[in-house]
């Protein structure tokens, strides 16, 4: 790479954010895909020892928050995770991890259910002799999450050789545009000229939350003016939604989460009419009729596919 100039013109090409590059700049990101140099790939193969392990074949490990609602797991993070097992079998084995301590202890106690956390998958992938590894997260954006998967990452650059961090989803234009295309198919019996469609993401206090603002810009600017953006935790808020839709003289609004998982914030958050705050509610008080759509992205065929991208890039930059 010559220099910042270039590289802030092949962000560009690319269809990144310079707020997207810089970050990426300063993480050592290089169209869009982490690789981390490695203590082990400055090693010479005299300095191997001969009796060393055989080395397993490469791992695909899919990091994800995590939910406890099991029928939302097994067709969205489960999905994810075939889609990408389909793809790279048999060259790739693909292992999971959730970073939510709080889901994997109650999965364990609850169902019997073991999943490791991230530093234990990575313990697991050293002891078992892995050398490369791709590691896909099924975060949405590069918020904090996702900024702390390539922090631990880095702290195990010396005991694997080749080490890469797939984007999250909405990374590029194209990403954006395909993320579009797969919610307005899934939303077109919704969509009948007099619904207000209205997508809700978790929301975040890091600079990636602008991504939602994009989000909704993106929609705009493809005419897709019945298309409302709002977060649980964040900025635009539901009362800001509940009311831009009200403004456009919508009386009728199709709810549905912008996640990976329809669980808790779904559910709750977004469903539940019983408790006034939800997103649900606030429509039921401005006399605008709700409709719930309880799916994860993670359902979405062409949502699991951009994911399986994402390893592709990162296998391709090893």
């Amino acid at each position: 790479m010559n220099g910042m100039n270039g590289a802030s013109g092949a962000a560009r090409a690319s269809g990144f954010s310079r707020r997207a590059f810089a970050w990426m700049a300063a993480t050592g990101i290089v169209g869009g895909t982490m690789t981390i140099a490695t203590a082990a790939q400055a090693a010479s193969a005299e300095e191997a020892s001969p009796t060393a392990q055989t080395a397993h074949r490469p791992v695909i490990l899919v990091v994800s928050f995590g939910t406890s609602y099991n029928d939302s797991r097994h067709i969205t993070i489960g999905a994810i995770e075939d889609t990408i097992r389909e793809r790279y079998y048999p060259d790739y084995e693909v292992r999971r991890a959730f970073t939510a301590q709080t889901i994997i202890d109650k999965l364990a106690e609850r169902d019997g259910v073991t999943v490791d956390n991230v530093e234990q998958a990575l313990d697991r992938i050293v002891e078992d002799g892995v050398d490369t590894l791709v590691v896909q997260p099924t975060h949405l954006m590069a918020g904090k999450e996702y900024t702390d998967l390539a922090s631990t990452l880095q702290g195990y650059s010396d005991k694997i050789a080749s080490i890469a961090l797939g984007q999250p989803l909405l990374t590029s234009d194209d990403d954006y545009e395909a993320v579009i295309s797969a919610i307005t198919d899934a939303m077109e019996p919704y969509d009948d000229g007099q619904t207000a469609i209205c997508l809700m993401g978790h929301g975040t206090e890091a600079d990636s939350n602008a991504d939602y603002t994009t989000l909704q810009e993106k929609l705009t600017a493809d005419g897709l003016t019945q298309y409302f953006v709002a977060t649980v935790e964040a900025t635009p808020t539901f009362d800001d939604v509940v009311s831009a839709v009200a403004q456009a003289g919508y009386k009728k609004a199709a709810l549905r989460p912008l996640m990976v998982v329809a669980g808790d914030h779904a559910n709750n958050d977004m469903a539940d009419t019983g408790d006034p705050d939800s997103f649900a509610s606030k429509f039921v008080a401005a006399g605008i009729e709700p409709t719930c759509v309880i799916e994860g992205l993670g359902q979405l065929v062409a949502i699991d596919q951009i994911y399986a991208d994402h390893v592709a890039a990162s296998i391709a930059a090893l």
